[in-house]
């Protein structure tokens, strides 16, 4: 079938199942990145692809792989690793949801801070994409789960960060242990030397397909405010009283920082929480949760944490200080201002930073003006409208979304339109519920049954 519309799915050779779910899922139109990059990838050519969080990048490989893949050959056919953990989960969902119409396809996830064991015999069941992160698939190399003899497609996903993350040597390792015919796609952000460097040693003359940002530059309203460095935390107090955003990150540049600034937004009536690489995976897990559920309006993050991170209608970013590097800069703020939305982005400025200031002017081609910091938002901050509820059980126990959807609007329960996001792990799930209907929720999941079971709820987050 074709189409006329060079930006069209059935402009593309791709499998008739593919597109059937494509127009089922209401994807009509190729993103540029998309409409760049498949022809090429469908050809069987090496691709490198520059392209940021929220292009659509994962559809344009994701389409790729599954129309090679080859069902019913029970062989692993396609490894994609990601530089964290969130973004391989990521990845994973965005997979199983385009190829939801092929049938028996199996798509397995390998990370760190997961358990090992499972993990390990899932793998002897077999699998035809697996999907993680260097370590812990190296990890799994080493003793001999992995079998990567009919891999015919690696994709290297945000390659920058898995090589600022230290993952050089594991990435190396495991191409090593592929076969050498085979396609390599590859997508980073940025393309420093070190990523040039691993484009010559993994590929073999690839196409190189380089878009635009997804958001414009009109779609994002930025500001840089002058503070004197000991009086940065209230400065960071009034820009979020002065525009009360719903829900917005605060970027800083240590893991240490990230805790104390969240600890003094909390003492000023904030819902904040921390998130970087020192956190145990259930805590982190937990974070994100909660923020994606709109039960906690200010995340303080590091940038390699927050990758992966993907909030929809994000209203702010707030660099606590601006990043060392011109390009993370800019790849804070493209977080904000996506898909239509107005986004605001704000940069707290002392004299000391003034050369960074600067620097990013020099990189971007503008010209950036230092303002005062905006007066009034003494108010106390609003609650979030949402709450989240653990409840301590997952899928190892057979919960499921539904389940948790049908204690909840049982006899005397809450309405369904109360319920927000639900989140189901191996030994947790994660339901958000209207803030007015909280109480009346916790009490029916505390004293109802889930699969004929009782299990402990409470409300995190907060």
């Amino acid at each position: 079938m074709s189409n006329s519309d060079p930006l069209s799915f059935d402009s593309l050779p791709l499998a008739a199942a593919l597109r059937s779910n494509l127009a089922e899922l209401g994807y009509h139109s190729m993103t540029e990145i998309q409409a760049a990059a498949l022809p090429p990838m469908l050809k069987g050519e090496d691709v490198i692809g520059q392209a940021k969080t929220g292009s659509g990048k994962t559809a344009a490989f994701g389409l790729s792989l599954l129309h090679k893949l080859q069902v019913d050959r029970f062989r692993i056919q396609a490894l994609v690793l990601c530089p964290t953990r969130e973004l391989a989960d990521q990845v994973a969902r965005e997979l199983r949801t385009l190829g939801r119409r092929i049938h028996n396809i199996k798509i397995l996830t390998l990370c760190g801070g997961m358990p090992f064991g499972p993990q390990k015999g899932s793998l002897e069941h077999g699998a035809h994409i697996i999907v993680g992160t260097p370590g812990r698939i190296e990890e799994h190399m080493r003793k001999g789960n992995l079998d990567f003899s009919e891999v015919a497609t690696l994709v290297l996903d945000e390659a920058d960060r898995m090589l600022d993350m230290g993952f050089q040597q594991s990435v190396d390792n495991i191409v090593a242990d592929l076969p050498a015919v085979r396609q390599t796609l590859l997508f980073s952000a940025t393309f420093p030397t070190s990523i040039e460097a691993l484009a010559a040693r993994v590929q073999k003359t690839p196409v190189r397909v380089e878009v635009a940002s997804t958001h414009s530059a009109s779609s994002i309203e930025q500001h840089f405010y002058q503070v004197a460095a000991d009086t940065r935390a209230e400065a960071l107090c009034q820009v979020l009283g002065h525009y009360r955003p719903q829900s917005s990150v605060v970027f800083c540049n240590t893991r240490r920082e990230t805790d104390e600034v969240a600890n003094q937004l909390r003492a000023a009536g904030y819902t904040a929480l921390a998130l970087h690489g020192d956190m145990e995976q259930r805590d982190r897990d937990q974070t994100l949760v909660c923020f994606a559920n709109n039960s906690v309006s200010v995340l303080v993050a590091t940038d390699v944490a927050a990758r992966g991170l993907d909030i929809e209608d994000l209203n702010m970013v707030i660099n606590y200080h601006l990043s060392r590097d011109e390009e993370v800069h800019v790849h804070r703020i493209g977080r904000t201002g996506r898909a239509g939305q107005q986004g605001v982005a704000v940069s707290l400025v002392a004299d000391s930073e003034a050369f960074k200031l600067r620097r990013l002017e020099d990189t971007l081609q503008q010209s950036f003006t230092l303002e005062k910091l905006p007066t009034g938002g003494a108010e106390p901050p609003a609650k979030p409208a949402m709450v989240t509820l653990q409840i301590d059980g997952g899928k190892k126990q057979k919960l499921r979304a539904g389940d948790i959807v049908g204690a909840l609007t049982g006899a005397d329960g809450i309405d369904g339109g109360a319920i927000g996001k639900i989140h189901v792990f191996d030994l947790k799930a994660y339901v958000a519920v209207t803030r007015a209907s909280s109480r009346q929720a916790l009490a029916k999941l505390g004293k109802g049954k889930l699969k004929g079971r009782n299990f402990r709820v409470r409300v995190v987050g907060v």
